[in-house]
Parts: C-alpha cells; sequence; structure tokens
C-alpha cells in the first residue's frame, strides 16, 4: 500500500528509493540522487544557527532518452512527498516580452500547491467541529429553535419537567431536539428534502493584460471584491445527507484561518518546496540561430535568478527561492546539458545519466511494478469476466520485440511497450465479450509471434503501428 503520509524523519534515503522500486525498473543512481537531495531538506531544517541559512540546495539534472522513467520519478515523488511540489515544461516559457508563461509562474504554481496542501491539513484538524456545527444548521431547519424572552434553563438528565407554560416548551423542544439530532447522526435522515441557503459559488473572472493575467502579477482581484462587495447567498434544496455535507464545508471555510495557511505555505514551500522543470534540453542551444532561438538563451537567463535565489510576489506574500530544490530533467538528444549557459549549468552541480532500457529491464517494467501494463490489462478485462493470461515466454517475447523496433525505428523507451500491447491485444479488446467464449485467454510466444512478427519485419508497417 503506498503512504498517504510521507514523514521525512522516518523515511532514509534506502527507503525512499525502496518506495520508488514499487514504481520504477533500474536508473538507480537517479533514485539515489533524488533520495539523498530529498533527504537533505529535513537534515538542513535540524541545522541549528546561521549554517542553516547557508546551506544551498544541490540542484539535479536528470538526462536521458525519453521513456525511462525521468518524468516517472517526478510522479512518485510528488506522491511520496509532504512537501510541495509541481511540475513544469521549460518548453511553456518564454522570455519577458514574447507571448508565454513567465518563468516566476512556476513560483507562484508551487505556492498555490502550498497553500492547498496546508489548507487541506487544517480542513481534518476542523472537520470534526464543522460537521457538528452544520449539524446544529440542520436541526434548526429541521427544528427551529423556540423564540423565548428570557434563557431557557438547561435541563439535567434525570431532573423533572418544568411546570412553567415557557420553560416547559423549552425543554420539549431541547428534547425533540436531542432525539432528531441522533436520527440525523444515525443516517435516518438521509433523504428528507430540506430547503436552505448556502453561499453562492463566485463565477466573476477577468482578462487583463493579454496573456498576463492578475495572478501572474500576484493580485486576487477576487478577494478583492469579495471584501467590497457582500457574500451571496442562494436558495437550495437538496437532501439531509447533501445538505450537511455543504453545510459541513462552509463552516470548515469559516474554521480555517487563512493568515496562518498563507503565513505556513510560504514557509514550507521556502524551506522544502521542489520544482521539477521537464525538457530542460529544449531551451538549450544558445542564441545563435534565428526565430525561435533568440528566445531559448532569454528563457535560460529569467530562469537563472530563480534558481540562484530570489524574491517573487505572489497572491499570498513574498515567496524566496534561495531554498527551493530545482530537479531539471531533459532527453537532450540534439544539444548537450554544455549548451546550457554556463551560471545555469554551474546552479545544477548533480548530473545523472539514466541508462537505455535493455530486454530484461523490460521484462521487469511489464511484471515487477504495483502499476505494470500487464496488470493493468488483466484488470481491465476482468471486469467483463475474461482472465487475461501471460506466459513467461510470451513476456519475454514482448520484451524482445520491444527492445528490437526501439533499434530500428526510434528509441522511446518504455513507451513502446504501451504501443505494443495496444496491437497484440486489439482484437481481444474488440472482441470481449461479444465472440470471445472460453473464461481464460492465454498470451504465450507463439500468440505474439504470429501477431506482431509480420509488422516488425515491414520497416514502413512498424513506423506507423508500433
Amino acid at each position: 500500500m503506498e503512504k498517504k503520509s510521507f514523514d521525512m524523519k522516518l523515511f532514509t534515503p534506502s527507503q525512499i528509493v525502496k518506495e520508488l522500486d514499487k514504481y520504477i525498473i533500474g536508473q538507480t543512481e537517479a533514485k539515489r540522487a533524488v533520495a539523498i537531495a530529498i533527504r537533505n531538506r529535513w537534515r538542513r531544517q535540524q541545522v541549528k544557527d546561521f549554517l542553516r541559512e547557508e546551506i544551498m540546495p544541490n540542484n539535479i539534472i536528470l538526462i536521458g532518452p525519453t521513456g525511462v522513467g525521468k518524468t516517472e520519478i517526478a510522479r512518485r515523488l510528488a506522491k511520496l512527498s509532504q512537501a510541495p511540489f509541481v511540475k513544469v515544461e521549460a518548453s511553456k516559457f518564454t522570455e519577458v516580452g514574447y507571448v508565454g508563461r513567465d518563468v516566476e509562474s512556476m513560483v507562484r504554481d508551487l505556492i498555490e500547491v502550498g497553500v492547498n496542501l496546508v489548507k487541506a491539513e487544517k480542513a481534518i484538524e476542523v472537520q470534526a467541529k464543522a460537521e457538528e456545527l452544520a449539524d446544529e444548521r440542520v436541526l434548526d431547519l429541521l427544528i427551529p429553535p423556540v423564540k423565548k424572552t428570557k434563557t431557557a434553563p438547561v435541563i439535567q438528565e434525570g431532573e423533572e419537567q418544568p411546570a412553567n407554560g415557557e420553560e416547559n416548551e423549552a425543554y420539549q423542544n431541547q428534547k425533540t431536539r436531542e432525539w432528531m439530532k441522533l436520527k440525523v447522526k444515525n443516517g435516518e435522515m438521509d433523504e428528507k428534502m430540506i430547503e436552505f441557503d448556502s453561499q453562492a459559488q463566485s463565477s466573476m473572472g477577468m482578462q487583463v493584460l493579454g496573456p498576463f493575467g492578475m495572478d501572474d502579477m500576484g493580485i486576487n482581484i477576487q478577494e478583492i471584491m469579495g471584501n467590497i462587495m457582500p457574500k451571496k447567498r442562494k436558495k437550495r434544496k437538496t437532501t439531509v445527507k447533501e445538505a450537511r455535507q455543504i453545510l459541513a464545508q462552509e463552516e470548515m471555510q469559516k474554521l480555517i484561518d487563512m493568515d496562518v495557511v498563507q503565513k505556513e505555505a510560504i514557509e514550507r514551500v521556502e524551506n522544502s518546496g521542489m520544482i521539477f522543470i521537464d525538457e530542460i534540453d529544449k531551451v538549450a542551444g544558445g542564441g545563435k540561430g534565428q526565430g525561435p532561438d533568440v528566445s531559448r538563451e532569454g528563457v535560460q537567463r529569467d530562469l537563472l535568478p530563480i534558481v540562484e535565489g530570489s524574491n517573487v510576489n505572489t497572491k499570498y506574500g513574498v515567496v524566496r527561492t534561495d531554498h527551493i530544490l530545482f530537479i531539471a530533467s531533459g532527453a537532450f538528444h540534439v544539444s548537450k546539458p554544455s549548451d546550457l549557459i554556463p551560471e545555469l549549468q554551474g546552479r545544477f552541480p548533480i548530473r545523472v545519466e539514466l541508462n537505455s532500457l535493455t530486454e530484461e529491464d523490460f521484462v521487469q517494467i511489464l511484471t515487477t511494478p504495483q502499476n505494470a501494463l500487464l496488470k493493468q490489462y488483466g484488470a481491465l478485462l476482468e471486469t467483463e469476466g475474461v482472465k487475461l493470461s501471460f506466459s513467461k515466454d510470451g513476456i519475454r517475447e514482448i520484451a524482445r520485440i520491444a527492445t528490437e523496433v526501439n533499434e530500428q525505428v526510434e528509441n522511446i523507451g518504455a513507451r513502446r511497450l504501451h504501443t505494443i500491447l495496444t496491437t497484440l491485444l486489439d482484437e481481444i479488446l474488440f472482441d470481449v465479450p461479444d465472440k470471445i467464449p472460453s473464461d481464460t485467454v492465454k498470451i504465450d510466444a507463439k500468440f505474439v509471434k504470429d501477431k506482431l512478427e509480420k509488422i516488425v519485419k515491414d520497416r514502413d508497417l512498424s513506423k506507423f503501428i508500433l
């Protein structure tokens, strides 16, 4: 089972690698590098005095062909880590002045993730209280409270009912509320329809200054307008079950102190935030040519201050990027890491080359990971009552063909397995459940050869199909 919460104190680098091994085959060096980098974030937090500020993260560049696991390492790190994490593509950015995203927007995306993370944690803390308040609001709708001129006495258990008429009414109302509260909590009232006032979702949007929205300027227009204009309420009619959920969400928002959330999110982003910059090779190559090359070096120069450490204005406040960990990755087919500007190269001191995948790797990729492709297809066909069974020689044959096609046509790494399995299982996926009578479909080496050999041999055909 994948752990929901990831505590840096409990996970050593070797345990982080073990977690990544469940999904990514091989690439031990890359896993070791990111595991050490992540553990170092926690180690730095434990350092006392002025040295903590001086310890800078060692940014990493992952170099390797497409489909060998660079992005998958980032995805799994994001799931493992409680730290704010964002993945961006370097090719989406252009230097300031061109149409495109401003590089500072990656830090704004990161703080947004940080705020959502902290908010979700605070929501869990106040959930019980919010549900209690929501139930009280539902009870007010089901049994309107008695209007009283003076404070009604609280009747302790075992006490006799008061004789006074007004007090008696309050006593009866309290008893009825307690009885109704129990029914609401037990779900006996779930299907009853009630009408209530809820907060209307603001649909106000604003597009200003062409490609740069207000968010890119670090201004929260919605918050400004929300403070000026009164919050709209609208009448809704739903079941008690749904009303409890809606009202609990509203109460939760009121109970969460956003100032505390923002402060904590900024602190967390500055000290343990991670940004994964994919396709960094697409902005390498210098500004020697014409056309798009002009802006490539510009993007690198814009990236430089962010990676070096600077202050970025966001709608939640100023964020310092000095201690954010940057992991970059690229195939570097055309360009080389040395084509990046020297200053940027210096900011990525750790370089890890990922290996091309072998036939043995493909066999493991098909069978070992928790989300292995064969397990995925098996689960899909199981929904139709058909069991998909792959023999060992069948799996070996798929891996051999994947390696062969990667060598002959183009090396797209593990992604080749997707294309091969789609072609291999095409007829089965189409014929289930109409034409396939047996409950078990066995796929062995002969089946794989018969289906794929002809396509693999025909170079023109394999170029388009596999």
